[in-house]
């Protein structure tokens, strides 16, 4: 029988009795732990937090890098019926208080004595009584974790109200990266996140003896989902706490599954497109992508190649793409936002079949996949099986089924015009070719109209443009003026060591992206990016920044997605300066 409820997939993982069913990095190495040993901390954690007090309907919050005891944490509360909050480990303490106040959190778990001051520096704004902290620390007045997990596990009264838990019950609130404007706690039930990870594993050979690496946030939907799905079929989680340590670790542990959001999948391919450097290595390189490009096709189909053009290529340039994923991958996805065709081509040219899905926090998450028996490159799959998917008269992606969130926490407006006719409106745009396979083209939201009228979705463009290694981050502007323009935040390593070859004399960024040399680079990668555009499309400006766009200076979400409305307002003199100095020029036609 197919499990009903998150509890159901605990009990299942417990049954399985795994000698590994996850791994943990201590000072000298990865261990082991058991299924055994992970269910007696579950049970040891769902037993204290009884004793605090916490029942059905009471929220948990967790507030931690991923490690073991986030999920003891998360199937702890979810065994008592507690709704889980996640909260991002990268967050202020006055995010997180927002966080706290609006769940209204009785319980917070934090990982480390930095987190433990963030909460308790707010913890009287809220209604926090009780502070759980996962690494041992002096401070009194709070629950060591650690030694909860030690205590004996279930007992028959926590046993039977896991199983009284019902797939209506709230299993969790995730609040949205905020995008648009504040965030909004998505409410997910028992059922809504079960039925997402029964059917979103489908088409895929995954199975026990399988390694996945844990890097993800579990603050995430994406990243949470993965390791319920994964765990559901007996494959190994590794945890990887801090996202610098992830190349060491990929090395260490080596996994057969890679799941990641675009962003790092770039970065890879940047780093491959510099070390392309020296005659030698340049040449070695661009013939294999050219072989590679020839048995694009087979790639694709999920076939390896037998010529031995294809694995001279291979042994020479492939692999060393796929050793920075561990060398030992079978089997790559992407999620959390689009991955760019082009950057999926570049993949294929190397050996590697990505298989791109798409979905939202209110969907619990996966909406549409591709998989090993259904793959279509430029797609983001075919809806999931037990997902309705349609799209409508202005294009918008609209979705039903058992994994659609039932509404936002305290938000009964925002609630009630999240749907239409019972479809949950995503807010993207896209379509759905004759094969069933779905497009997503861009952010309902984000499409820029000229002042001609003329509509442009930004994000092809901007992963356009990141595919040269000296983009660091592009966004595209345009919306109500003449043209569409981009701000460019370069990837300056690599620019200033070209600025040293190239004898360009610079004391601070701001000084190089100033430089004509450093003008006259950018405007030519964005005239090559032009080519390939629609004449309205056309980017006819450049603004080069001397920042990096990072999460701490509020530019990115804590899913590396781009807060446009944030960019807009921190240089908005810049951008009235450039459609201000174009428009004393020769007037341009859009």
């Amino acid at each position: 029988m197919n499990p009903q409820t998150l509890n159901d997939i605990f009990f299942a993982v417990a049954a399985r009795g795994q000698k590994r069913v996850m791994l943990v990095r201590d000072a000298t190495q990865w261990a082991p732990v058991s299924s055994q040993e992970f269910c007696r901390s579950v049970g040891g954690v769902a037993r204290a937090l009884r004793q605090l007090g916490l029942t059905k309907g009471d929220r948990l919050a967790i507030l931690s890098e991923n490690r073991m005891e986030w999920a003891v944490a998360d199937f702890a509360s979810l065994l008592l019926g507690v709704a889980v909050v996640p909260i991002y480990a990268t967050l202020t303490a006055q995010q997180t208080a927002y966080i706290l106040c609006d769940s209204g959190a009785r319980v917070v778990v934090v990982s480390t004595q930095k987190q433990l001051e963030k909460v308790l520096s707010i913890k009287a704004q809220t209604a926090v009584e009780h502070v759980l902290v996962m690494d041992e620390v002096d401070t009194a007045g709070v629950v060591r974790m650690r030694q909860l997990m030690r205590e004996n596990g279930a007992d028959a009264d926590l046993e039977a109200r896991a199983h009284s838990i019902t797939p209506d019950d709230l299993a969790s609130i995730i609040y949205t990266s905020g995008t648009t404007g504040t965030s909004k706690g998505v409410q997910l039930t028992h059922g809504n996140l079960t039925s997402n990870v029964l059917t979103s594993l489908e088409g895929f050979e995954v199975r026990p003896g399988h390694i996945s690496m844990s890097f993800l946030p579990l603050s995430h939907v994406t990243a949470r989902h993965v390791d319920f799905a994964l765990l559901y079929r007996g494959v190994t989680l590794a945890y990887c706490p801090f996202f610098e340590q992830v190349p060491a670790a990929l090395m260490e542990v080596m996994p057969t599954i890679f799941v990641a959001v675009p962003r790092v999948y770039e970065k890879i391919y940047n780093q491959a497109e510099q070390k392309a450097s020296g005659f030698w290595k340049k040449t070695a390189y661009h013939w294999a992508l050219t072989v590679g490009r020839a048995q694009r096709p087979q790639i694709l189909a999920g076939k390896r190649p037998t010529s031995l053009r294809w694995k001279l290529a291979n042994r020479l340039v492939y692999s060393q793409v796929r050793a920075r994923m561990g060398g030992n991958v079978e089997l790559f996805i992407s999620g959390g936002a689009p991955l760019g065709k082009e950057l999926a081509e570049w993949y294929a040219d190397m050996g590697v079949r990505i298989h791109e899905g798409y979905g939202l926090t209110e969907t619990s998450p996966v909406i549409a996949l591709n998989n090993q028996r259904a793959h279509k490159i430029g797609t983001v799959g075919r809806p999931l099986s037990n997902v309705e998917v349609q799209i409508a008269q202005d294009k918008e992606i609209l979705v039903r089924g058992p994994s659609v969130f039932r509404a936002y926490w305290n938000r009964r407006e925002e609630s009630q015009n999240a749907f239409v006719d019972g479809w949950f409106k995503t807010g993207d745009i896209g379509e759905l070719d004759e094969e069933g396979f779905l497009s997503v083209t861009d952010r309902k939201k984000d499409l820029l109209k000229t002042s001609g009228g003329k509509f442009i979705a930004p994000q092809p463009v901007e992963n356009s443009l990141k595919l040269n290694a000296f983009v660091g981050t592009a966004v595209v502007l345009g919306d109500r003026r003449k043209f569409a323009s981009v701000i460019i935040a370069p990837a300056f390593p690599l620019l200033e060591e070209w600025a040293r070859a190239n004898h360009i004399m610079f004391s601070c960024r701001q000084q190089l992206v100033a430089h004509p040399k450093v003008k006259m680079l950018y405007d030519g990668i964005v005239e090559e990016v032009n080519r390939n555009l629609a004449r309205f499309e056309t980017l006819k400006k450049v603004l080069l920044v001397p920042d990096e766009f990072t999460e701490a200076n509020g530019i990115l979400t804590p899913t590396l997605k781009l807060r446009r409305k944030a960019i807009e307002e921190r240089y908005r003199q810049q951008i009235e300066d450039l459609y201000a100095e174009a428009a004393s020029q020769v007037p341009v036609v859009a």
